[in-house]
C-alpha cells in the first residue's frame, strides 16, 4: 500500500502530504472504524470511543517508532511539510470538539449529537484547506542539508492511466477493512470473558493497538523507501480521519448520544477525557516538533518523539490502575 501511494502521489501531482492523510491514512484506519462502528452497534459504547480516541494516541507513537527507522536526523526535521502542521492544527481542532460534546449536557437529534455532522463538516473542510496549502503554499520551510523534500520520482499522467493502481490499492484497503472486523469481535468477546479487561482498557490498548498496526508498518515502509512526508502525512492523516471513527459511532449507536453513554458506566466518561486530553497533548508536541524542527535529540530522535512515546507509556499506566 505504501508502494502505491508513494506512486499514486507521484503520478497524480497530488503530492505525498495529502495522499498520505486521504487515502493512505484513511485506507489504514479502515480497521479503526470498522472496529467503532461494530463495537457501537454491538451496545458497546466504551469499547467503541475508546478505540476511536486510543487509535490516535496509539498512532502517534507510532510515529515516534518511526522516528527511530529514520537514522540520519530527526523525522519531523526532515520531512518538513506545510500540509502535514496544518493537519496536526486539524486534529487538535476536531478533539477539542469531542471533549465539547462528552463535556456539555446531552442533546440529541435522532439519536445523533449535533457535533457529530460538524465534526465531519470540519475534517473536510480542513483537508480542502490541506489540499488548497500543497497547490499554494504561502510560506515554505527552510532547507538544510537533512530536509528530504517531496520529489517526484515518477513523471505526472492522466487519471485513466493510473486506474490499475487505484483498483490495486482498493483491493488492499478491503482485506484491511475485513481484518479489522475480525479483530473488533475477537476483542469484543475477550472484554465479556474477562472481568478485568473493560471496554476503555480493550478499547484503548487491545483493539486500537492492533487495528493501528497498520499504519506503523506504512509509515516504516514509507521511511524506507524515503517518502518521509508520507511516512508524517499517513499518520498525521490518518488521526485525522481517526477522529471521524467516533462520530460514525454517535450514528451506528441508537439509544442516544455515544458520548454521553459512557459518563454513567464503570468509569467510561473519565477515561475517554484522559484518552482525548492525551491525544491533544502530544499532537500539540509533534506541532512544535515539525516547527522546532530539531535535526537530533535523545537518542537520535527529536524532543518531541521522546515525549510522545513517555506521554503514551504513562496514560496506558494510568488507565490500568484506574
Amino acid at each position: 500500500m505504501t508502494n502505491l501511494a508513494d506512486r499514486l502521489a507521484d503520478r497524480t501531482g497530488l503530492g505525498e502530504a495529502f495522499i498520505g492523510a486521504v487515502f493512505l491514512g484513511a485506507a489504514t484506519s479502515l480497521p479503526g472504524i470498522t472496529a467503532s462502528v461494530v463495537a457501537a452497534h454491538d451496545g458497546l459504547p466504551q469499547l467503541a470511543l475508546s478505540n476511536a480516541i486510543g487509535g490516535i494516541a496509539a498512532q502517534t507513537a507510532f510515529l515516534a517508532i518511526a522516528d527511530l527507522a529514520y537514522r540520519r536526523a530527526n523525522l519531523e526535521h526532515a520531512a518538513a511539510s506545510v500540509p502535514n502542521m496544518m493537519q496536526a492544527a486539524l486534529l487538535i481542532v476536531i478533539l477539542s470538539l469531542l471533549v465539547v460534546a462528552i463535556s456539555t449536557p446531552e442533546i440529541t437529534f435522532f439519536s445523533i449529537h449535533p457535533i457529530t455532522p460538524l465534526m465531519f463538516v470540519v475534517y473536510f473542510q480542513g483537508m480542502r484547506m490541506v489540499r488548497h496549502s500543497t497547490e499554494y503554499p504561502m510560506w515554505q520551510p527552510r532547507r538544510t542539508p537533512e530536509t528530504k523534500p517531496d520529489i517526484p520520482d515518477e513523471p505526472e499522467t492522466t487519471a485513466g492511466a493510473d486506474l490499475g493502481l487505484w483498483v490495486r490499492f482498493a483491493l488492499a484497503s478491503l482485506l484491511v477493512m475485513a481484518a479489522g472486523y475480525a479483530i473488533t469481535k475477537s476483542i469484543s468477546t475477550l472484554s465479556h470473558r474477562y472481568d478485568w479487561l473493560n471496554q476503555s482498557i480493550a478499547g484503548a490498548a487491545f483493539t486500537a493497538v492492533a487495528t493501528s498496526i497498520p499504519e506503523l508498518v506504512t509509515s516504516v515502509a514509507a521511511v524506507r523507501r524515503g517518502a518521509l512526508t508520507l511516512a508524517v502525512g499517513g499518520i498525521i492523516g490518518g488521526n485525522c480521519f481517526d477522529t471521524l471513527f467516533a462520530a460514525a459511532a454517535d450514528i451506528a449507536y441508537r439509544d442516544g448520544s455515544l458520548f454521553h453513554a459512557t459518563t454513567y458506566t464503570d468509569g467510561g466518561s473519565f477515561r475517554d477525557l484522559i484518552l482525548i486530553s492525551v491525544s491533544i497533548l502530544m499532537t500539540a508536541v509533534l506541532l512544535l516538533g515539525l516547527l522546532r524542527r530539531q535535526e537530533k535529540g535523545p537518542g537520535g530522535i527529536g524532543f518531541e518523539s521522546a515525549t510522545v512515546l513517555a506521554a503514551y507509556a504513562g496514560t496506558l499506566i494510568l488507565l490500568a490502575t484506574t
